[in-house]
């Protein structure tokens, strides 16, 4: 068969499938010979091999027959490939059925998987050892979910939370699951900065259609930081369109980042939307709880390294009290604890505690700031910044400015003065008066002690 002959056999193809499955699987093809019966066509990828042999197969078979070529099967080769490796071969099968439509995943294309450069999972970070709290109970159970490996509930899942409350854990866990439950499923992990290097390499070395063919053939795509793509826009719209592939073929995707999809600078709208479109879930920040519950676990995992250390009442709960920012900063110091207190061979104690620590917890002596607690008062008791700061004398806005007041002293070095002028310009002796109220409420009024608890629990947080 000559190339003039295949050229008038593409067009007939281009009338029978399309201009789209005809630009993207066909005319990539390039016939090479016919040989004892078998048509040989050079492809760019064996993943295109394999999926033309799947469902187009027949057709170019039916075609090749109609013009007076015996041929019997088609056989498909790597340009420039080793002749090691072997080629994908198709032969006549019927007509595919409506299913074929969608590409499977082919051992070729799984092979090119394997070999993707993902982030490596970390064997700590398991639900086992996911410590659950109020501030990130629904982010859990929502990771649970989604790692049970179940029909497509809610896509994409996306996880958002300031640093060191747990996305990145929460998503290697979900990998290990699925690994554990679906090892059938095609699951990728991988950072948002792998994902731009990979799509800059495939650039680079013009084979984007071996990256469209890997990231559209995952069962789960996970992605972890996506706001890193924020600002690179080719990198932003091959996510967008990797994105609608997927969730068209009902994949699941999982993604987390630093702040709400909304709220991320210099993230296209399109994109900004996609994410939002799914269930979007806030990681909050620690509370006094969840962080004396880490360390306790942390404690039991120390054990078995270090049997002979004993740990006294109160550090825990002191380090717990102390170090509110970070969990990692928190689970940091905590193995520097254990490992200085195994080289001295001492009790940690509250003395060895802030000694070994000395550094740790003065940097975390977070200075909270009068504005931040007017804002916070404000936002629990559901009334407007300018009423709490205004003249307004009603009781509905009267107490909270007290209880503001009252956190300003307790929480902030300010002087009273300094307070009084932060709240419309009012004398000392109003914010004297103010906190002198709040401290006797606080042992008659159930209501108004738990209002200062939690506000003060908020802010430390």
């Amino acid at each position: 068969m000559t190339q003039e002959k295949w050229g008038l056999l593409r067009n007939k193809l281009l009338k029978a499938i399309g201009k789209n499955n005809y630009t993207t699987w066909i005319e990539p093809l390039e016939f090479q010979e016919v040989q004892d019966g078998v048509a040989v066509f050079s492809v760019p990828t064996n993943f295109m091999g394999n999926y033309v042999s799947q469902n187009f197969a027949d057709l170019i078979l039916y075609e090749l027959n109609t013009a007076g070529e015996p041929v019997q099967r088609l056989a498909f080769r790597v340009a420039a490939n080793s002749p090691t490796r072997p080629s994908v071969e198709a032969e006549p099968v019927q007509a595919p059925g409506p299913e074929a439509a969608v590409p499977h995943l082919t051992e070729v294309a799984n092979d090119a998987l394997e070999s993707l450069q993902a982030a490596p999972l970390d064997a700590r970070f398991t639900f086992d050892t996911f410590v659950v709290g109020k501030p990130n109970e629904l982010a859990h159970a929502a990771a649970r979910r989604v790692s049970e490996g179940g029909p497509v509930t809610f896509n994409p899942l996306v996880l958002y939370g300031g640093v060191g409350l747990g996305k990145t854990h929460l998503m290697h866990a979900i990998a290990w699951e699925l690994k554990t439950k679906r090892p059938d499923l095609n699951v990728l992990y991988l950072s948002a900065e792998q994902f731009m290097y990979r799509f800059v390499q495939a650039l680079r070395e013009r084979r984007m259609m071996d990256f469209k063919h890997l990231f559209r053939s995952v069962d789960v795509l996970m992605v972890d930081d996506v706001q890193f793509i924020a600002g690179k826009d080719s990198t932003q719209e091959e996510f967008f369109h990797t994105f609608n592939a997927l969730v068209d073929q009902n994949k699941q995707i999982i993604i987390s980042a630093d702040r709400a999809p909304g709220e991320i600078k210099d993230l296209e709208d399109r994109v900004k939307s996609r994410l939002q479109c799914g269930l979007v879930v806030d990681l909050h920040p620690t509370d006094y709880e969840l962080r004396l519950g880490i360390l306790q676990n942390k404690v039991q995992q120390y054990s078995s390294t270090y049997p002979d250390l004993k740990i006294a009442d109160g550090v825990l709960e002191f380090l717990a009290h102390r170090i509110s920012t970070n969990v990692r900063v928190l689970e940091g110091a905590l193995t520097r604890l254990f490992a200085f207190a195994s080289l001295v061979g001492r009790e940690i104690d509250m003395e060895l505690t802030q000694d070994c620590l000395a550094d740790v917890l003065r940097a975390s002596e977070r200075k909270i700031t009068v504005e931040e607690i007017q804002r916070k008062v404000s936002e629990y008791y559901n009334i407007r910044l300018s009423d709490i700061i205004g003249p307004k004398r009603l009781r509905s806005y009267a107490r909270p400015r007290q209880v503001a007041m009252y956190l300003c002293k307790q929480l902030t070095s300010r002087s009273l003065p300094e307070i009084g002028r932060r709240f419309g310009g009012r004398d000392h002796t109003t914010v004297m008066h103010g906190v002198k109220r709040i401290e006797e409420l606080k042992t008659t009024d159930g209501q108004i002690a738990e209002d200062v608890e939690m506000l003060r629990r908020s802010l430390e947080a």
